[in-house]
């Protein structure tokens, strides 16, 4: 057979021609879309070149050109374990695509991609095959009588194979086109053809041919303007052109492979174990980076999670390869470098915040996984390897999970890489062990019943009418009463109960806004409105306490602190306009991860994966302050959600968003979606104050903050200390700053001459501690106790201790501020007997309530409970 003679092109090379063949059949050329779905609940992330305009087949939205032509970053991550192992699998690739919306067909989409193989790239026609749906005359005939393709080398096959189908909705039959990679890659059967699972015929373009609409019923009717989607997975192509046997051996993935072997100093191709650490790496650095353009940060649901996971499972192959510290974001450099050139110039514009992203989430990793791993390798020699057990315990992969952040899924992985399995419905148990305690810890507080399944039958009745956002009073009838999850006829002075009004102007806790307070009266009877909250179903209810009279069911007047709402619609207002800054400060990829809104105080949590500079946090509360000064025009616009977003609304909990929506509106600045109370005009906020900004999980931040009259009160504070601390310090308002430094350098001379005496009486005490050493099983041991010491002296101390006996173990304590810190020293010749410091360090630790571990043979830990010091370090004794 006559072999290719193929333009050997590049992979960047390829993708411009590609881009450039479909330019000039007048196809609008597109930039990738994001690699997050835009309005598509139904994806993860972007995993197919069409997946992004589904809605341009579909009709619901006009395409920019009814052809259009693009190369898609698409991500998989149904095969994530056998990336690596196989030479298909990868979780990042391209999709080159040209796609009709009702224009050309058939014969067009079969001829371009003909002349595109044959006379672009110039792959040989004998070594090209198709595929078509066996009940596709048309196609047949068109590849068979217009290209010229002989019948023999049509294959036709079956709906599994040649049909692209949804549930209901655009379907209809695809055309694969292969590559015939010669005799050599196939199975010997003479009739070997497109459809067999030998590596001979590779695929490499399917074009589908969207020409049917399937009902509900199975039944496909013909579309009057039937649509081409065609994909072609770039780096597929590149191996065919380049002559690779696969993707990890073309040339842009090898560039990244090279960098591998200088970072790690390991050679590809030396070690077939390692070599699969290496590709997982050099796919997974990819993904990592394009996803962090696209605005994804690291956490623990969604993509997030597969961020984190990908991050956490590439510096975890890093480690098996020898590096100890962070190296993936010198990798996404040339990521960045490389496919950034031209195409995907977002990436070189978002360098800074990819680098940063990567090393923190790397670098937090690796706090733990150290720990994590010493315990698991541990278990794995210890319990399972030369036994008859195969299965890691639920309670270890639990503990390792909980304690260390191990993700269950890399447990999952090292014990399949050594031939082990996990527990999983042991670990499940634990898990919903810990969510049923989070539930009674919920439970166990002021809860009078308002929130659980079994409470709102009682309620299921009952409806009442919100009018607090245009009202603050109103007149109302009471139509029930609830008292110890119970429905009751009257209430008398000193009752707690929830009372249920038929409309109400006090607004029910959800959104993160606090509920209101305030007064229902009536002639006969005052009740305290102590808090309002919302049900499942929306239902207002009121939480009440009886001041005067006996209370049942009758019309009363309903009335909220004013004062109260005026300051808690200060603090929720605000809450957009940092929303928005924040945006416009840190970047697109800042979301609300959740808020609380008080009438003195708000807090406002959010997606960022670092702390935010001194610099960030003024430049914040600066636009925040300004937008209040602009005296800008509160607004609420109730219409869909798909209004909503052309509004270019931001949806926060999309998920609870369905029939009509509030937009709140505050000028052009900031719109949202948000059902809570606001202020009229943004200056009635009057000034805006970021109290604290830090981390609560990772990749969430907190910011708290004040408005109003708390602002004010919380100046004027600030002006009394700054008066107390003149006359305490006896200076000038000027000079206050100078006396505070020198006094300041004073105290840190006194403590280091303190630290130094207390070193030298440490020292001193070398030659006691070396007389104290004793033996057991022929190996000596010594232990010491000290009062206030430096661990850093310690440490030293226990070094010089080791080196002076020569063969020993050294463990040291030394109290301070109520907690104790053990160090632990093993001499290189007890090292070599598998006496390691970290283990006995930890296992010390233990018995006085702390932990900790490390080298060897140098390990420190801490511990708690001091009464248990003594205990601890007699365990030295018994672990020998």
């Amino acid at each position: 057979m006559k072999r290719c003679r193929m333009r050997n092109l590049k992979l960047h090379e390829i993708r411009s021609e590609y881009l450039k063949f479909f330019e000039s059949k007048q196809h609008l050329v597109l930039p990738s879309f994001s690699l997050i779905p835009k309005n598509d609940k139904s994806l993860l992330l972007i995993g197919a070149g069409m997946a992004p305009m589904k809605k341009y087949f579909t009709g619901e939205l006009t395409p920019p050109s009814k052809r259009v032509t693009t190369c898609q970053k698409c991500i998989r991550t149904g095969d994530i374990e056998n990336v690596g192992k196989t030479d298909r699998h990868a979780t990042f690739f391209e999709m080159l695509g040209n796609f009709s919306f009702g224009d050309y067909f058939k014969r067009e989409a079969i001829a371009w991609a003909w002349e595109f193989l044959t006379e672009v790239i110039e792959i040989s026609k004998d070594d090209l095959w198709v595929t078509v749906y066996y009940e596709d005359d048309e196609a047949f005939k068109i590849w068979n009588e217009e290209i010229g393709i002989p019948k023999e080398k049509i294959v036709r096959l079956g709906k599994e194979d040649n049909f692209w189908e949804l549930e209901v909705g655009p379907s209809g039959p695809c055309s694969e086109i292969f590559v015939d990679r010669g005799e050599k890659y196939g199975c010997g059967d003479k009739d070997c053809k497109p459809g067999c699972d030998c590596d001979r015929f590779i695929e490499v373009w399917n074009l589908v041919f969207t020409q049917f609409d399937k009902d509900e019923n199975g039944v496909y009717h013909p579309l009057k303007h039937p649509n081409i989607d065609t994909g072609m997975g770039l780096e597929r192509l590149a191996t065919v052109l380049q002559k690779t046997n696969n993707i990890f051996e073309i040339d842009a993935i090898q560039n990244i492979i090279h960098k591998i072997e200088e970072i790690t100093g390991y050679e590809y191709g030396s070690n077939e174990k390692l070599d699969v650490s290496v590709r997982v790496i050099a796919d997974h650095i990819r993904a990592i980076t394009f996803l962090i353009s696209d605005t994804v940060r690291p956490s623990n649901e969604g993509r997030g999670y597969v961020l984190r996971r990908l991050i956490r499972r590439a510096a975890r192959h890093g480690r098996i390869l020898g590096v100890k510290k962070s190296f993936l974001s010198e990798l996404a450099e040339l990521i960045i470098e490389s496919w950034g050139k031209d195409y995907y110039r977002e990436l070189k514009d978002n360098r800074d915040k990819i680098i940063a992203v990567i090393k923190s989430e790397e670098e937090k990793f690796l706090e733990t996984i150290e720990q994590g791993m010493t315990l698991l390798d541990n278990y794995i020699v210890k319990n399972l390897k030369g036994s008859d057990k195969d299965t890691l315990s639920g309670d270890i992969a639990f503990k390792l999970y909980d304690t260390f952040g191990f993700p269950i899924d890399l447990t999952i992985e090292i014990l399949a890489e050594n031939n082990f399995k996990v527990d999983l419905d042991g670990f499940n148990k634990n898990m919903e062990l810990q969510r049923q305690m989070a539930r009674s810890a919920r439970d166990d507080s002021d809860n009078t019943g308002w929130s659980s399944e079994e409470n709102d039958k009682i309620y299921e009745e009952f409806t009442n009418k919100f009018v607090g956002y245009e009202e603050e009073s109103t007149n109302a009838n009471i139509i029930a009463m609830v008292m110890e999850n119970k429905l009751v006829e009257k209430l008398n002075v000193g009752d707690k109960a929830i009372v249920i009004l038929d409309k109400t102007p006090f607004y029910g806790e959800s959104g993160g806004q606090v509920g209101d307070t305030g007064v229902i009266k009536s002639d006969s009877f005052l009740l305290k409105v102590i808090d309002t909250k919302k049900n499942s179903k929306g239902l207002h209810l009121h939480i009440v306490e009886v001041e005067a009279g006996i209370v049942t069911k009758s019309e009363v007047f309903a009335e909220i602190d004013k004062k109260r709402r005026t300051n808690i619609r200060r603090n929720h207002s605000v809450t957009h306009l940092l929303h928005k800054a924040l945006k416009e400060v840190l970047g697109s990829h800042v979301n609300q991860a959740g808020s609380e809104v008080f009438d003195n105080r708000l807090r406002f949590d959010f997606t960022h994966f670092e702390s935010m500079t001194k610099d960030e946090v003024n430049k914040v509360e600066k636009i925040v302050n300004e937008k209040i000064s602009e005296s800008l025009s509160v607004t609420t616009t109730i219409t869909t959600p798909e209004e909503a977003y052309k509004l270019g609304a931001v949806g926060l909990f999309e998920e609870k968003y369905s029939g009509e929506v509030r937009v709140v509106s505050m000028g052009d600045f900031s719109i949202e979606l948000c059902g809570g109370t606001h202020v009229k005009n943004t200056s009635e906020i009057l000034m805006f104050k970021i109290l604290s900004e830090g981390g609560i999980s990772s990749g969430v931040r907190r910011i708290e903050a004040i408005t109003g009259p708390s602002v004010y009160n919380y100046l004027n504070s600030l002006e009394s200390l700054r008066d107390e601390s003149v006359r305490f310090l006896k200076v000038s308002t000027s000079d206050m700053l100078d006396k505070i430094k020198s006094v300041v350098d004073l105290n840190k001379n006194y403590e280091k001459e303190i630290k130094d005496l207390k070193q030298k009486e440490a020292e001193n005490e070398v030659s006691n501690i070396i007389k104290s050493v004793k033996e057991h099983n022929s190996i000596n041991y010594v232990t010491y106790v000290f009062e206030d010491v430096d661990l850093n002296i310690v440490r030293n101390i226990a070094d010089e201790v080791r080196d002076k006996i020569g063969s020993v173990i050294v463990l040291f304590a030394t109290v301070s501020d109520g907690k104790i810190n053990f160090v632990c020293a093993v001499s290189k010749d007890l090292v070599k007997q598998n006496i390691s410091a970290g283990n006995i360090v930890r296992e010390v630790a233990k018995i006085a309530g702390g932990g900790g571990g490390g080298r060897a043979d140098m390990a420190t830990a801490g511990g708690k409970d001091i009464s248990k010091l003594d205990l601890a370090l007699s365990e030295l004794k018994n672990l020998i």
